[in-house]
């Protein structure tokens, strides 16, 4: 166990008083304060580094344990296409001089996603991914390959095109190699598998994406069984031995239908000896639902199969008022919410990797798929730090002086 120990849930975090009441969350209350600036304090160290620009010198890497990595996901691709602003990760010097800064991971939110990177047959547009790697190794941070077995986000070609079940297996394991053979020896980790099981709102509820439920289907499960599955990680292994293989999804933080299945699974495929090295909750939160209270046990149940386990696209997104402007409240109960899945991840032994799914309120993917919602992110679009940022500040760094 690591060295810093928080309890289970809520009970062990904290939250900012609000206005002149005390705040009671599972036993904790913090004193009251005649103010409803619901700011969480940055550290004195960091306080002067606010003034001197987005890139403040002591960012979440430098607080952040050796055991752990901290991650962000690099905006590009996807939404970001038809966004009214440039490509932020190759026209932005303030988004990269922050991402540099601050994390020491970085995930690609599109660019290695199949309809990105391999957009035809037989073409790959390897150019933003590699862009991203590049920076990545000057920078010091590691890479997280995202993702490779997908129900969405695939090419035309490949969802339109009229193959046999031979042929649809080929195409999945040329793409899987070529792309994590390119990579090899500078991916640390991949999501091997993302999003394979639907949700328990679908009709037919959580079953494998093979077109038996209501929930959009991945081709390959459907085409060709749930064995291609353990096929995918074989030859994401085959391609790249050293990279670590994970299960990835959302909705699987509690425990619960979603998160059982993929706890069975993980059986499965352990005892096939099939190369499954971790499992990661992606954990796109919203504040108008509970948090997942269970989501330490259930992140340690699977390290007791013996996976690692990883935080790996968090956000958490909330209504926005009809100005667009967050409240103070629901600030703080955004920080709270980030607080709380870092302690989860902190409180097992084998979190190997924090990431929040971009860092910027302006790249944000929420807007464009959940209309009236967001601010989702630790950053304004000015590159001021939220509550958020600062809860994840000062737990990180109580965590690397406790080691």
């Amino acid at each position: 166990m690591r060295s810093l120990r928080f309890g289970s849930g809520a009970a062990a975090r904290s939250v900012v008083a609000l206005g002149v009441l005390p705040v009671v969350l599972a036993g904790t209350v913090l004193p009251a304060t005649a103010s409803n600036d619901r700011t969480v304090a940055a550290p004195a160290e960091a306080r002067e580094d606010r003034a001197s620009g987005p890139a403040i010198r002591n960012g979440l890497r430098t607080v952040t344990p050796d055991d752990l990595v901290i991650g962000t996901a690099v905006a590009g691709g996807g939404h970001h296409l038809s966004a009214g602003y440039p490509d932020p990760f190759t026209r932005d010097p303030t988004y990269r001089k922050v991402l540099a800064t601050e994390f020491n991971s970085v995930s690609p939110e599109n660019q290695m996603k199949w309809d990105f990177i391999h957009p035809e047959p037989g073409v790959y547009n390897f150019k933003p991914a590699d862009q991203i790697v590049a920076f990545a190794e000057r920078h010091g941070q590691e890479v997280r390959g995202h993702t490779l077995l997908w129900h969405s986000q695939l090419a035309d070609w490949v969802t339109e095109g009229d193959y046999t079940d031979e042929e649809l297996r080929a195409i999945l394991k040329d793409h899987i190699q070529t792309v994590v053979g390119r990579y090899a020896g500078r991916i640390d980790q991949w999501d091997v598998a993302n999003e394979i099981f639907a949700d328990t709102w679908d009709d037919g509820g959580v079953r494998l994406r093979d077109g038996s439920t209501g929930a959009t289907a991945n081709i390959f499960i459907q085409r060709l069984g749930p064995g291609i599955i353990a096929d995918a990680f074989r030859w994401a292994h085959e391609a790249d031995p050293q990279a670590k293989l994970f299960l990835n999804d959302y909705a699987v933080e509690d425990i619960g239908a979603k998160s059982d299945a993929y706890y069975e699974l993980a059986k499965e495929l352990l005892a096939q000896n099939v190369p499954l090295h971790g499992f990661a909750f992606q954990a796109h939160l919203d504040l108008q639902y509970p948090f997942p209270e269970t989501l330490d046990e259930n992140m340690q149940r699977f390290e007791d199969l013996g996976l690692e386990t990883a935080i790996t696209e968090l956000d958490v997104r909330f209504t926005l008022p009809e100005d667009g402007v967050p409240t103070a409240e629901q600030l703080a109960e955004q920080a709270d919410t980030y607080q709380g899945v870092l302690e989860a991840c902190l409180s097992v032994d084998d979190c190997n990797s924090f990431t929040i799914w971009g860092f910027n309120d302006k790249y944000s993917w929420v807007p464009s798929f959940s209309p009236g919602q967001g601010a989702a992110t630790v950053m304004f679009e000015d590159y001021e730090r939220k509550p958020a940022y600062w809860a994840l500040h000062e737990t990180l760094a109580e965590a690397e002086a406790g080691q």
